[in-house]
């Protein structure tokens, strides 16, 4: 592996408190404070003029699909979006075929990861079969290597069977990540409830069934002190439960996702299904509120919810159409043009987000450039402006809201180890 020197680039840290021009050093896979001369001198040298070199991102919150869905992605194609988006680290979610609620399903999962450019972690499911009736074994899907617990797409209605899990979670030293929804309110509901769903004339999904299960969540981690990780915050309601939570010292946190800091409910005036999520889109006033719990720590990172779907599955009446978006690939211009460009974020706050914040919900190793860490880099041009098509994207799928649409901001290399696994436009392994 040879020795790498990236060098002219604006280098920001945000875990170093780094932010300054100047040089990065990765041997043997770890960043090295300086070369010795033999290094220096057979270095292999990457100039990062006009580019920012920030710590490979991190993703806690994606769906690779395999095992069972390889129509719609795979380890490796999930992967390979990661690593063009600039992201290094990734946490895949359990709603597989079969679900990962056994060690043996993450053992075949890492066997795929290993793999894979990027790094990817497992979790496995709070419930067995997701089905919210009984606990999974977590003790033995701890053993096999997942990162945390979730039954992400759904959420566990029982509040009972919520309180024994998080007890269960806390004594084998794992999170829970919660998709908070309270399905009793939200039967056959297909965006947010308000003017927007009557004048389009479809089934509404109310905010309140977000904001019930949050407040939920927020009590049974002030009653067990078990960390409890709030998935894709869409709602103002929501975002002013966790700040309440945070002043109060509650062991949760939270994360955002790039589309419902983008898009409101008017999106869906067309009946366009690449705008069909589940959390729903909604109002302006509750875009402006997720913006806001970003800027002031209330929302801990960014997550993608990359949810890839076939293309004949999202072609569909806008009802039967599945739920979910892909990404990875746009998840860093998106940023850059809504936090930094529009709501004036300072760029080490944005990079914070999606890197050492999003890794230390989970005490996942990334997220720094600091000498002796592993060597996950992401180097980008703020300024570049591109046009961003599906069909010529590493994902398997299209599902995009962003599809031929211009972006601001573009990955030019990705190292993972401190091997270069993408670089312009091309995968390198």
């Amino acid at each position: 592996m040879p020795f790498l020197h990236i060098k002219n680039g604006r280098v920001i840290d945000p875990a170093s408190k780094r932010d300054a021009k100047g040089d990065v050093f990765i041997a043997d896979g770890k960043f090295v404070k300086s070369p010795t001369p033999a290094q220096k001198k057979s270095a292999q040298v990457i100039d990062a003029k006009g580019l920012v070199v920030c710590p490979g991102l991190v993703d806690i919150h994606v769906h690779f699909r395999e095992p069972g869905q390889t129509h719609k992605e795979t380890i490796l194609t999930g992967s390979q979006a990661a690593a063009a988006g600039g992201f290094t680290t990734v946490v895949c979610m359990p709603n597989t075929s079969p679900v990962v609620d056994n060690a043996g399903t993450v053992t075949l999962i890492k066997a795929a990861a290993a793999a894979a450019p990027v790094h990817v972690y497992p979790t496995g499911c709070i419930t067995v079969g997701m089905k919210g009736q009984a606990l999974a074994p977590h003790g033995s899907l701890q053993k096999a290597g997942v990162v945390a617990l979730t039954d992400d797409g759904l959420c566990v209605q029982s509040n009972e069977l919520m309180h024994r899990a998080v007890e269960y979670a806390k004594m084998f030293g794992l999170s829970i990540l919660d998709h908070c929804q309270d399905e009793s309110m939200t039967e056959k509901a297909v965006m947010n409830e308000g003017v927007v769903s009557t004048r389009l004339g479809l089934k509404g999904w109310p905010h309140a069934a977000e904001d019930i299960i949050v407040a939920r969540n927020i009590i049974l981690s002030r009653y067990t002190g078990a960390h409890i990780h709030m998935q894709h915050i869409s709602s103002a309601h929501s975002v002013e439960l966790m700040r309440q939570a945070k002043k109060n010292g509650v062991n949760v946190t939270a994360e955002a996702t790039p589309h419902h800091i983008a898009f409101t409910e008017e999106a869906l005036g067309t009946y366009d299904t690449h705008f069909k999520m589940n959390p729903p889109l909604r109002t302006e006033a509750d875009r402006k509120a997720i913006i806001a719990g970003l800027r002031d720590g209330t929302l801990d990172c960014i997550g993608t919810d990359h949810a890839p779907h076939a293309p004949e599955e999202k072609d569909r009446e806008f009802d039967y159409a599945p739920n979910g978006i892909i990404g990875l690939e746009t998840a860093l211009p998106v940023c850059l043009d809504i936090l930094v460009k529009k709501s004036k974020f300072q760029l080490s706050h944005v990079i914070d987000l999606m890197t050492r914040k999003a890794a230390d919900i989970l005490k996942l190793p990334a997220g720094t450039l600091a000498p002796g860490a592993t060597a996950d880099v992401c180097i980008f041009d703020p300024a570049e402006t591109w046009l961003y098509n599906t069909y010529g994207a590493f994902s398997k799928s299209i599902n995009s809201p962003w599809d031929k649409q211009n972006l601001t901001g573009r990955v030019k290399t990705t190292i993972v180890s401190g091997k270069v696994v993408y670089q312009n436009g091309k995968m390198l392994v």
